[in-house]
């Protein structure tokens, strides 16, 4: 579940089995426009949260390269339905299991554009600023030899997460200001025996993809508020 411009964008795994990413990714889409909050709201009012299992209407595969997991699917005709959750030991032993064999194929080759793994290193950063409001959260990591760091001083990738950024929110003080992460500092903070990352990448822009981190996925899990108002 993450930011976007314009709206929300929503990605998970189905239950067909792949022999790169353990299941098949799949990233829901509108026909037209862009997904927005409604789209991903249940019939009773709940909006989808990561590790939710959700029954969705797909329709029909569009990738778009390096986009290969778009799929069309019926907001308006079939909404949304949380079937269950995966949580505690349940959710420690999926990400264990669906770890990417390959995730270099979404952050080097773009052969595909979301992978799931276990960053050998990390460090990152919340930023409000005072006078603009923007907030910006970042992070870095190393998987590997390669060292992913982003293009703003080596602050790390954008992160669009949005309860990673609801915890960013939380842990800065109203008026503005930024906190420099590293693994110690989570781990501390947190209480994080494990961390994953889900990396995608963005749309074309410029002539390129980019990588974002759009999912951050800790063991034991950290709670955060997300406030829709204020994403």
């Amino acid at each position: 579940m993450t930011k976007m411009l314009g709206g929300i964008c929503v990605a998970g795994m189905t239950t067909e089995p792949d022999p790169v990413t353990g299941l098949r990714w799949i990233r829901p889409i509108r026909e037209h426009g862009h997904v927005l909050l409604g789209d991903v709201t249940t019939p009773t009012g709940r909006v989808l949260e990561t590790f939710d299992v959700v029954q969705l209407s797909l329709l029909r595969p569009r990738p778009a390269p390096p986009h290969a997991e778009d799929w069309i699917v019926d907001f308006t005709h079939a909404r949304p339905r949380v079937l269950r959750r995966l949580e505690g030991d349940r959710r420690a032993a999926f990400l264990a299991r669906h770890v990417d064999a390959d995730p270099c194929q979404v952050l080097e080759r773009h052969d595909r554009s979301l992978c799931l793994f276990r960053p050998d290193r990390i460090w990152g950063s919340f930023r409000l600023d005072r006078y603009t409001g923007r907030f910006d959260a970042n992070l870095g990591f190393t998987l590997g030899p390669r060292r992913y760091a982003g293009t703003h001083a080596g602050a790390g990738l954008p992160v669009t997460d949005l309860k990673w950024r609801a915890l960013g929110r939380s842990w800065l003080p109203p008026g503005g200001g930024g906190i420099d992460l590293d693994r110690g500092d989570l781990e501390a903070r947190l209480g994080v025996e494990h961390l994953y990352l889900a990396v995608g990448l963005t749309r074309n822009f410029r002539g390129a993809c980019w990588p974002i981190v759009v999912g951050v996925h800790t063991v034991p899990d950290y709670q955060a508020e997300i406030d829709y108002d204020n994403l």
